[in-house]
């Protein structure tokens, strides 16, 4: 695949994308991922949903006998194809993931490349016939709504917060207020809708239409405390027991000043130079962290092949369902992958690593200098991806 040109209009730049609209107010970009049109037909996605390994949710919409009002179901994978038998009017079947079954579509994430790939979450697409929704709702995350085949239509209202009241007693989050719409417009293939973390959002399809939404998210802080106490494990001296001043107190008193003089010392630890190398390596290892266990291929390639398919054009490219990065310090570069710090790597493994890591395409020239069977198990760990189109 060639370099996509970068999804933005052309009179806004990355610059002005980053301080003007990220995390603060949509912007709606007309043609901008042209490269979706015709990738996929909506019998590939209901074939995907029924794949035992995929995570796929089918989520109805019926009025009830009493009232108007929708009523909701959902279901999650494993899917039938009894599920599909008898579906109300509206209905809508999700598959999260999708860069796992489809590499070519994972490469679109370059057009998105203003957005550091640490972020990136993953691509979920949307299939629902005419007046299919999954109702009014916010999402905790950035994500880019691009439409695939037909047309959508999006109401775009008020940020949400907390206190944000959730209709009672359905499976999924939705609510009635959306406030003051400030965005209604019918997407067509090609188009890319960018929405901020907690804008409400309300998406409707007009006929039998496929979303791609590629989000982005950070990682909690439950996850960042988590895996800081994952590494810290690691450092001995962490297991030695605390001096603390001691005065006069009832024997049954945990008193507040001994819980102040133990959280000092947390403090001087995450302050310190060692504190911050676990708190660095905590934060690679979360955000490089798959969210979706890794598919095993059916059939591998062996060396001799890799060669032969390299030697005719084909190129190596970061895998775009695996998370491959690294963190650059005044020590050196240390690369993650999956969740887990890659050691023993020499300095030309290194150089190709982070050239994948940053979107590079690799020909059978640049391998020059590498064991083509270390790339064979870069190739086996899912790390990266072999592309016979070059």
């Amino acid at each position: 695949m060639t370099a996509l040109e970068l999804c933005l209009p052309d009179s806004i730049t990355p610059e002005q994308f980053l301080s003007d609209y990220w995390q603060k107010k949509p912007l709606l970009i007309k043609q901008g991922l042209p490269q979706l049109i015709g990738m996929f037909e909506p019998d590939d996605i209901l074939d995907l949903a029924l794949d035992e390994d995929a995570t796929a949710r089918l989520i109805t919409q019926s009025p009830t006998k009493q009232t108007d009002t929708p009523q909701w179901q959902l279901k999650k994978n494993p899917l039938a194809e009894t599920d599909f038998d008898n579906l109300p009017e509206q209905w809508t079947v999700l598959v999260q993931n999708l860069e796992q079954w489809s590499p070519e579509l994972g490469q679109l994430w370059q057009a998105f490349d203003f957005i550091p790939q640490w972020q990136r979450d993953d691509i979920m697409v949307s299939y629902a016939p005419k007046g299919g929704s999954v109702g009014k709702h916010y999402d905790d995350y950035d994500v880019f709504l691009a439409q695939g085949y037909g047309q959508r239509r999006w109401q775009l209202g008020k940020f949400c917060d907390k206190q944000t009241e959730f209709v009672e007693g359905e499976p999924i989050r939705i609510f009635d207020d959306m406030g003051e719409i400030i965005f209604d417009e019918i997407l067509e293939a090609g188009d890319v809708l960018y929405v901020p973390p907690k804008l409400s959002h309300f998406g409707l399809a007009q006929d039998d239409c496929m979303t791609f939404s590629f989000g982005c998210r950070r990682p909690n802080l439950m996850q960042v405390i988590d895996s800081f106490a994952d590494v810290a494990t690691n450092n001995s001296e962490l297991f030695i027991p605390m001096l603390l001043p001691q005065e006069p107190q009832a024997s049954g008193e945990l008193q507040t000043e001994s819980i102040d003089a133990i959280t000092q010392q947390l403090l001087q630890l995450l302050q310190s130079e060692r504190g911050a190398d676990i708190i660095r390596e905590a934060v690679c290892e979360v955000v490089s962290k798959r969210q979706y266990d890794i598919l095993v291929p059916e059939e591998t390639m062996d060396t001799d092949e890799l060669i032969t398919a390299l030697a005719n054009g084909a190129t190596l490219q970061a895998d775009y369902s695996n998370r491959l990065l690294y963190n650059q310090t005044n020590e050196g570069i240390t690369l993650y992958a999956n969740g887990q710090r890659l050691d023993g790597l020499d300095d030309t493994a290194t150089a190709l690593l982070l050239r994948l890591a940053n979107g590079a395409h690799l020909t059978l020239d640049d391998m020059e200098g590498i064991d083509l069977d270390e790339a064979m198990e870069w190739l086996e760990n899912g790390w990266i991806w072999v592309d016979y189109a070059g």
